[in-house]
């Protein structure tokens, strides 16, 4: 269906992409993954035509659609009803129900047969193209990710950018393109509209590429993984889970093939150096030189992961309760979010406040970092320091600063190695520290922000969304740093891995409560599916039981490569014996040397006698490894 053939793309002489190609059929479900700054959202717009490559071409069927979701759309505006944006998707249908409003009015005071007759073919029309239904499918996909039935009928310019995006999101999905393209769809939507879009997705008849940083929504939705590293585009035939696995595998037979062809250079390298000055072996010297230049290079494997290398400590713990809420109420007019709620935060907790947008998650952060007013009981506990990270701390940030500046401002008393460690976790290496806040994107100000709550001496953490921006590697980082901190933590997240990983209560907002699972993510998940299939007298659901590991088993080499195995241990232990050899040789021609030897007749028959010895041993030596340099050489090639 699209055809990316040897593409390269250049961004101010620096190659994004060289040689690139992947294929896109009908039916592929498509995750484009890498680090940041690597060009997915690049590609995407170089298959949709806004961008045009330097060298290679894109093909596309002549009946292929395609419909883009990108972050430029946050700006789209209008005065219409959300629910008339979205029909825009049936446009055909739209226009042709126009017209017929338009006849039925001019019936009203000008009857004709020819009205008549065009009205009954344009009705035809509209049934035909499931005008009927066109409403209903709208109203079904906006309530799907998240907007109530009363706001169907508001402008859609009264609501925000993250809702906006949700609407021209329904309005993709409803065109039904041949390809659609999703440039981070998860940003702006809650829980229960991920999972929607999970399975609207998981159903689409048509081809989608998604690029998220949820690896829960990718692994999902996937059967196929394109990594976007070295200016390649690598496909794997799976989802996330699988990619990994076969990535893996990938670079371990890549290192390997390296490390040996590494050997065989140095090898040949050697002969060469040896026998380049000797007649009889021009030709076996000649024949090694030009295998060298012939040589397809194998790459070294280049390590994306990264690891945490600093701990994040403070220096007072805080008492054992950090938070108590008693018989708390809150209220924004008449739209009340918590009603007469109780709640404890103790040391250690590591809490993830879960749950639909609008029930009140940062609302319930603020209130905990005692920044909201409340009725009712609120205590902080003994020796508490707060740490907050949400969107509106970049306003905070010093936009004269340099990055290294800002976080040495912080007071965490870390070196400033530590601090590069920290900012290089979250993409900002060699000179970028030494960039100014203010030339920052958001995204970038967020991480930096991230970065300096996290070194702060906070022993209780507030973190609201903390992985939107990050990509998977950064959101590793996150999730290491978390695990070892020894204080207590509540993050707002829709980050289904992230909150598995981290969490080990889940809060979430029910009734105008705050309603606590003592547990994991996994069990939360399951405990709440198995009370729902209850309640409707349904099957419950099996437990998930991860599978354990398997052990590696390491398959009996074949005669070749024993064989092979063998002569290389002798070829080092000849290389010692010439080496030695070598070095007994100098002495003996030293001691030749000697006047008072090569006076006395005796003494220098003796020193001649261990001379030719040594020498003697020196060729054998030299043979023995050409011989088994020759015959590793031709295993090999086997």
């Amino acid at each position: 269906m699209v055809s990316v053939s040897n593409i390269s793309y250049f961004i101010g002489g620096r190659p994004l992409y060289q040689n690139a190609s992947m294929f896109i059929k009908p039916d592929d479900k498509i995750g484009l993954i890498g680090l940041n700054g690597r060009g997915k959202s690049t590609l995407l717009k170089i298959i949709n035509g806004d961008l045009r490559v330097d060298e290679g071409s894109i093909s596309k069927a002549k009946d292929c659609t395609i419909g883009f979701l990108n972050q430029d759309l946050l700006s789209y505006q209008s005065e219409d009803a959300i629910l008339t944006v979205a029909m825009e998707a049936f446009k055909e249908a739209v226009d042709t129900q126009r017209q017929i409003e338009k006849i039925l009015h001019k019936l009203e005071t000008e009857y004709s047969d020819s009205l008549v007759e065009k009205l009954t073919s344009l009705q035809e029309r509209f049934e035909a193209l499931d005008g009927y239904t066109m409403q209903s499918k709208a109203e079904e996909v906006l309530e799907g990710i998240g907007f109530n039935t009363a706001d169907l009928h508001r402008p859609l310019k009264e609501f925000s950018g993250g809702w906006r995006m949700r609407v021209m999101l329904a309005q993709l999905l409803l065109s039904k393109p041949s390809l659609l393209m999703l440039d981070e769809p998860t940003n702006h939507l809650d829980l229960p509209s991920i999972e929607w879009v999970e399975n609207y997705l998981r159903n689409y008849e048509g081809a989608v590429i998604i690029v998220s940083h949820d690896r829960s929504f990718i692994d999902n939705v996937v059967n196929k993984t394109v990594d976007v590293t070295q200016q390649q585009l690598v496909t794997y035939e799976g989802n996330y889970q699988f990619y990994l696995k076969e990535k893996e595998l990938r670079e371990e037979i890549q290192q390997g093939a390296f490390e040996n062809q590494q050997a065989k250079i140095r090898q040949t390298e050697r002969f060469i150096e040896r026998f380049k000055a000797k007649a009889t072996k021009a030709r076996q010297v000649q024949s090694r030189v030009k295998a060298l230049d012939r040589m397809d290079m194998i790459e070294e494997v280049v390590d994306d992961t990264a690891a945490v290398n600093f701990k994040f400590t403070f220096s007072q713990p805080s008492g054992r309760h950090v938070v108590t809420i008693e018989n708390v109420s809150k209220a924004y007019g008449s739209n009340l979010i918590l009603n007469d709620s109780s709640a404890v935060i103790e040391r250690g907790d590591k809490i993830a406040l879960i749950g639909a947008n609008g029930k009140g998650k940062s609302t319930l952060l603020r209130i905990l970092a005692a920044t909201e007013p409340v009725d009712g009981k609120r205590t902080i506990g003994f020796n508490v320091i707060y740490g907050f990270y949400a969107q509106h701390q970049l306003e905070a940030l010093h936009v004269e600063s340099e990055i290294l500046d800002e976080l040495k401002g912080a007071g965490s008393k870390k070196t400033e190695q530590e601090l590069r460690n920290v900012l290089g976790c979250f993409l900002f290496s060699e000179d970028d520290v030494f960039k100014k806040i203010k030339v920052l994107s958001g995204g970038e100000k967020s991480r930096v922000a991230l970065a300096k709550t996290l070194i702060s001496e906070a022993n209780f953490l507030l973190l609201d969304e903390p992985t939107n921006h990050l990509d998977f590697i950064s959101e590793n980082i996150l999730i290491q740093a978390l695990q070892q901190y020894k204080g207590t933590f509540v993050t707002v997240s829709h980050n289904r891995h992230f909150v598995s990983q981290v969490a080990n209560k889940i809060w979430y907002i029910e009734d105008k409560q705050i309603k606590e699972y003592p547990g994991t993510y996994e069990e939360y998940e399951y405990w709440k599916k198995k009370t729902e299939a209850e309640l409707k007298g349904t099957p419950a659901p099996a437990k998930k039981i991860e599978p354990k590991p398997k052990q590696t088993q390491t398959l009996p080499s074949n005669e070749d490569a024993k064989k092979l195995k063998s002569l290389n241990a002798d070829l080092k232990k000849v290389e010692e014996e010439i080496a030695r050899l070598e070095n007994e040789k100098a002495k003996a021609e030293a001691q030749l040397a000697l006047p008072e030897v090569y006076s006395d007749f005796e003494k220098l028959r003796v020193a001649q006698q261990l001379f030719d010895k040594v020498n003697e041993s020196l060729l054998s030596a030299n043979k023995k490894w050409e011989k088994l340099a020759t015959d590793i050489e031709t295993l090999e090639s086997n």
